[in-house]
């Protein structure tokens, strides 16, 4: 239990922000199978604006601190050779 009245209110905040993050996080994880799935079955059109969108999401998520810049480039590389082995096949 929080002591001080500033600590209830950062316990509030934090609990605020996990929820908020929680459902950002699910909601990168969800675009990011749909566009896996698009690159699964093949189609060209879709994956390639499958991937704007999660490369976009991802872009947004590290701006706002939700993930590491780091961790988003790095996903973003590893989805475009996903893409450019799809599209190469």
């Amino acid at each position: 239990m929080p002591n001080t009245v500033s600590a209830e209110r950062r316990a509030r905040q934090s609990a605020r922000r996990h929820i908020s993050n929680s459902s950002i996080k699910n909601r990168l994880k969800t675009i990011e199978k749909r566009y896996l799935a698009t690159v699964k079955a093949g189609k060209k059109e879709d994956s390639e604006k499958g991937f704007r969108e999660v490369s976009a999401a991802l872009d947004k998520a590290a701006k706002t601190g939700v993930i590491h810049a780091r961790k988003a480039s790095r996903k973003k590389s590893r989805l475009a050779a996903h893409l450019q082995t799809a599209t190469a096949a």
